[in-house]
């Protein structure tokens, strides 16, 4: 039977941090991130990694282990963290997984790999340049003869997902297609007791997200992404174009005031946890804790305990 770990999710700012402590510290557990921008050094106050206090003696890992300049994907987050989950499991211990990246956690839950194909690659490059050049209708239209499920199934707009599945037919000689049906049969890796956070009043989560920025950029978030730039990391690194990070820049390059690039950050924010709980919804499995207009953790933590009780976490 595949090893029971516990998955706290949904949107920014929802409080996920907390209770991945509480439940770890509940359980003997170990908390492990599942943030695409927590796992870049020098970049806290933005991506609201949790401090030592926060973390509260609870070991954290997946935070701050890369640099900036690096590019990370679901399939790089899975073969990494997969080896940490699995010694925390060999030591007895829970692993209680904490983020708002869902493709990242499903991913390392599922644990069955990816489709060849190298995003750096030369095939990438030829087909980026094909973009930029003649736009995504031919694309779309060479899709269309060798996976048209593909072609059927994504939108015109996506560009991003239609230069994978080509990058992948031409690097394996097979579709993405047949490759998400023969993972779809396989077993996941991990048992995975999901719970999840969301407010019952989205204007409740919308006057919280505002308050965590405006906390965020009290705490010297222009300072952080400086110096991100005093050493060195260039201007279109990945880890630049995060919420916070890519608004700030403006601000430095004197192309927006703080004021203005505050409010963007807080517009972008809202409309990130709008796609968060999008992705999120599609999983029947999460157990979903809605929170009222204050979040109380310790009604979360009973909850939570109930629904782990039930699926045989002690």
């Amino acid at each position: 039977m595949a090893p029971k770990i516990v998955c706290v999710v949904g949107p920014t700012a929802c409080g996920k941090t907390a209770l991945g402590v509480l439940l770890a510290k509940q359980y003997g557990g170990e908390v492990v991130s599942a943030d695409s921008m927590q796992i870049y050094k020098g970049m806290t106050i933005g991506t609201a990694a949790p401090t030592a206090a926060e973390m509260d003696g609870v070991p954290h890992h997946m935070i701050a282990v890369s640099d900036p300049a690096e590019q990370w994907s679901a399939a790089r987050y899975a073969r990494e963290a997969a080896p940490v989950i699995d010694d925390i499991l060999a030591r007895g211990k829970l692993p209680v997984l904490v983020g708002g990246t869902g493709l990242w956690i499903d991913a390392v839950v599922k644990g069955h790999g990816f489709a060849a194909g190298c995003a750096g690659g030369s095939v990438r490059k030829e087909l980026e340049d094909r973009l930029a050049a003649e736009g995504v209708g031919p694309l779309l239209a060479e899709l269309r003869e060798v996976d048209p499920a593909s072609a059927e199934r994504l939108h015109p707009a996506d560009e991003k997902r239609i230069l994978r599945a080509l990058e992948v037919y031409r690097e394996t000689g097979r579709t993405i297609t047949a490759h998400n049906e023969e993972t779809k049969a396989l077993p996941p890796r991990y048992d995975a007791v999901w719970i999840g956070l969301q407010f019952a009043d989205r204007e409740d989560m919308k006057r919280l997200i505002d308050r965590r920025v405006d906390r965020m950029a009290e705490a010297g978030l222009l300072e952080e992404v400086r110096a991100l730039l005093g050493r060195g990391l260039p201007r279109n690194a990945t880890a630049l174009q995060a919420i916070g990070y890519k608004e700030f820049l403006g601000v430095l390059e004197g192309t927006a005031s703080e004021a203005e690039a505050l409010a963007e950050v807080k517009l972008r924010s809202r409309q990130y946890a709008k796609r968060q709980l999008t992705w999120l919804r599609r999983n029947p499995a999460i157990h979903w804790v809605f929170w009222e207009k204050d979040r109380n953790f310790a009604r979360a933590l009973q909850i939570s305990t109930e629904i782990l009780s039930a699926a045989g976490v002690s």
